[in-house]
């Protein structure tokens, strides 16, 4: 029957790239041109197969067609003494390093790791789009396995528009933990370009996923002036974004070719510059299947994942955040000029990334793509002693098995490519808390993933964050194994903000520690203030308008029956459930903003808002939008328009004033008795709501700031200022715009201040004649 060449060979073994049919009568073995997906319309029903032959001691390889008949039978013909081959591939055995695909001795050598497969097939299409036909090369295991890496290097292959991928074969026990499937082309867990369906949420939701490469283009031009900005941890002000969702709105004003792309980032780097912030975090921006929840009938199959929390691979950058439908090598090229650019700007980039699971999910629904069918057993955390079922730290199914030596290399060697490649500044790493498991899933005091990169060379620049915990129940805020290099994402900071603000009893003391820095948490050996990421709002979760708006969370367009999301939101609605034209509660959840926003930009440690809380951007209600590719998620550039000359006034202006005094609210240190003054003496009183300070800075430019939770108006007693200065009102959050901020300041404070109701201000000590 006709097969995919089996590779026995001492000796290269040479085919041409496109040869003619020959006809005659001598042997030939024959390997087929495997179908992928449906046959192109018009074409022949009728398959094409390449054949070897021997001439002149040669083997060669060439084309001929068969029907489906044919397919079981085995041909022979003898290559006439003329035929003209073409261009010959040469293969060879290979080597086993570098995984992936590598560029050596004029030929393409790939490799990739699979411990207990005992079949290994590379599939080959010499096209720039996955077709019909995928070229087959059984890898013998006698000459192209070293270890646990198998390999092949194939001379005169085209250096670029190559598409691969790998058929593997192997034990079928899945009680043993293995999950082999040799009828699914699998893709390259180092492959640095995935071609897939071109536009994102295209027509083509069964698209393939491939591996590409190109040794072919220019290297990117960064600049002979380009710098990194290199900004201190301790100055950071970050904004977490989504590349599509930032621009895909028509309102970007934006052509539609570059709408949702790496692209259309750059165009709006003004409007970063104008709010203030100097690091963007951006949403998963590897490559992952945004059509997965379609897939099989299933009440969430009207779902887009937009946010990209299901990672298909490691290396690349998601292909369909390219201009026009450009591919996976534009998409690189764009990635890197959307960092050029924003670094540029003084901005610099820290990406989201998911090493916690993949996109293959689980048993029930199995979305084999490449980890699970390469070998199972290595790369997720199973449970053996449960018929090898996956264990599930993540929600989502399955969990990458980080501590295997196999899997920590791989993304170690990921994100040393994300900073040598695209020269990032840093990572966030989603559920963390999974990294700190065994391949038991037990807790790991000292886990060598987070050793490796805390210790790493490349990655001694950037910045490191870890959001400390996981669907498991692992929650190590404060408590992150840290090697005094990891920041976290302080989720207490988030609750204990959110509670005081709100006006709930008995949190003052909580939100006083908070503000200061959260040293109850990382006050520990060389860690520091920044090292905790301050958040009221990320992106999942309500957005603040709709914290200040909802007391529930409203998910029921998820189609989960509004069971998703986190029911703890810790939210008030100010007296309205949802939208409202009431004037009254339309004004009170402008102050509470303002309140989040004045208490975040003045807390030591680095701050984090959100993508569109500029302008007060609402997903009515629902906290886990993860699947909508609409106006539910998109920035919506008209409404920040409607209120750039309040709402998104007084979030700039604040932004701007933290950076402007770093000496007060960016320390590097934890604040001493010296540097902070608390105007308090009832603190055991837990109706309490009211809380004012006054931070020093050594040089009488002190601020005061006062938090009123109560619902009443309350009157301070206002602290002398510094010798020969005055008290200065910069901020009011009672105040309409432009009084609620007053970047010179408002002369006239007295000994008193009336302090309305849910607000907060912010006075800073000058002297009369003094600018700020």
């Amino acid at each position: 029957m006709i097969r995919s060449i089996p590779l026995h060979h001492s000796a290269p073994l040479q085919l041409p790239l496109f040869a003619s049919s020959c006809t005659g009568a001598a042997h030939s073995v024959q390997f087929r041109l495997k179908p992928q997906g449906k046959r192109a319309p018009g074409s022949s029903s009728s398959q094409e197969v390449f054949s070897e032959a021997k001439q002149g001691g040669v083997k060669i390889c060439t084309v001929s067609a068969f029907g489906r008949r044919d397919q079981d039978r085995v041909l022979e013909q003898e290559a006439p003494e003329n035929l003209d081959t073409g261009p010959m591939l040469k293969i060879v055995p290979g080597q086993a390093f570098p995984l992936g695909v590598s560029e050596v001795d004029n030929g393409i050598n790939f490799a990739i790791f699979s411990q207990h497969a005992t079949a290994v097939t590379i599939c080959l299409s010499f096209n720039e789009r996955i077709d019909d036909r995928t070229l087959e090369f059984k890898l013998d295991p006698d000459d192209n396995r070293t270890g646990d890496i198998w390999h092949i290097c194939i001379q005169d292959l085209p250096r670029k528009n190559v598409l691969y991928g790998y058929r593997i074969d192997g034990p079928q026990g899945w009680h043993h933990g293995h999950r082999f499937d040799d009828s699914i082309v699998l893709l390259d867990p180092y492959a640095k370009f995935v071609e897939g369906r071109r536009y994102f949420g295209g027509e083509n939701k069964s698209s393939g996923f491939l591996g590409t490469y190109d040794f072919d283009s220019l290297p990117f031009d960064w600049g002979d002036d380009y710098k990194l900005p290199n900004i201190l941890e301790k100055d950071l002000v970050i904004y977490e974004m989504n590349v599509r969702a930032f621009t895909a709105d028509e309102s970007s004003g934006l052509a539609s070719s570059i709408r949702g792309s790496y692209l259309g980032v750059i165009e709006k780097i003004p409007h970063l510059l104008e709010l203030g912030v100097n690091a963007v975090e951006l949403l998963p921006v590897f490559e992952f299947d945004e059509l997965e929840f379609q897939r099989h009938p299933n009440p969430r199959n009207h779902m887009i994942n937009t946010w990209g929390y299901s990672t298909i691979n490691f290396f690349a950058p998601m292909s369909r955040y390219a201009s026009a439908g450009g591919g996976p090598l534009n998409a690189s090229r764009e990635f890197k000029e959307m960092v050029k650019a924003l670094h540029g700007a003084g901005i610099e980039v820290i990406l989201d990334v998911v090493y916690n699971h993949t996109n293959e999910a689980d048993d029930v629904y199995p979305y084999t793509t490449s980890f699970r069918g390469i070998d199972n057993k290595v790369y997720y955390m199973l449970d053996l002693r449960n018929n090898g079922q996956f264990l599930n730290f993540s929600g989502c199914g399955n969990t990458l098995n980080c501590n295997h030596p196999v899997v920590m290399e791989l993304i170690l060697d990921s994100l040393r490519h994300w900073v040598v490649e695209y020269h990032v500044d840093g990572f966030r790493f989603d559920l963390a808390s999974v990294l700190c498991r065994g391949p038991d899933g037990a807790p790991l005091s000292a886990p060598p993933l987070i050793r490796a990169i805390s210790k790493d060379d490349i990655l001694s620049r950037c910045k490191i964050i870890a959001e400390p915990w996981d669907c498991g129940g692992l929650y190590l805020v404060g408590r992150f194994p840290n090697w005094d290099r990891w920041a976290e994402w302080n989720g207490i900071y988030r609750d204990d903000i959110r509670k005081f603000i709100k006006g709930d009893c008995g949190m003052k003391g909580s939100f006083a520690t908070r503000v200061s820095g959260s040293s109850d948490l990382y006050k520990v050996n060389n860690r520091k203030p920044f090292h905790g990421i301050n958040f009221v709002i990320a992106h999942d979760g309500f957005t603040l308008r709709d914290l200040v708006s909802y007391n529930v969370k409203h998910n029921n367009a998820n189609g989960e029956g509004g069971n998703d999301g986190c029911n703890d939101n810790f939210s008030w609605n100010c007296g309205f459930e949802g939208e409202t034209e009431d004037a009254n509660i339309r004004a009170l959840r402008s102050r509470q903003m303002k309140n989040f926003h004045l208490a975040l930009m003045t807390s030591q440690g680095t701050p984090m808002m959100l993508m569109g809380d500029e302008y007060g951007h609402t997903r009515y209600g629902n906290n886990n939008s993860y699947g909508h590719d609409t106006a539910l998620n998109h920035f919506l550039w008209g409404q920040l328009e409607a209120r750039k000359r309040d709402h998104f006034r007084f979030f700039s202006e604040v932004i701007k004033f933290r950076r402007k005094h770093p000496h007060l609210f960016s320390r590097e240190n934890f604040l001493g008795e010296n540097d902070i003054t608390w105007h308090e003496s009832n603190w055991d009183n837990p109706e309490s709501k009211f809380l004012a300070y006054t931070l020093h800075d050594g040089n009488g430019e002190d601020v005061y700031l006062a938090f009123n939770a109560h619902d009443y108006f309350v009157s301070v007693s206002l602290p002398s200022p510094p010798t020969k200065r005055k008290w200065f009102r910069v901020v009011d959050t009672n105040l309409e715009s432009p009084q609620d901020f007053v970047l010179d300041g408002i002369r006239g404070i007295g000994s008193t201040y009336n302090l309305a109701p849910y607000s907060s201000i912010l006075l800073k000590a000058k002297l009369e004649n003094e600018l700020l």
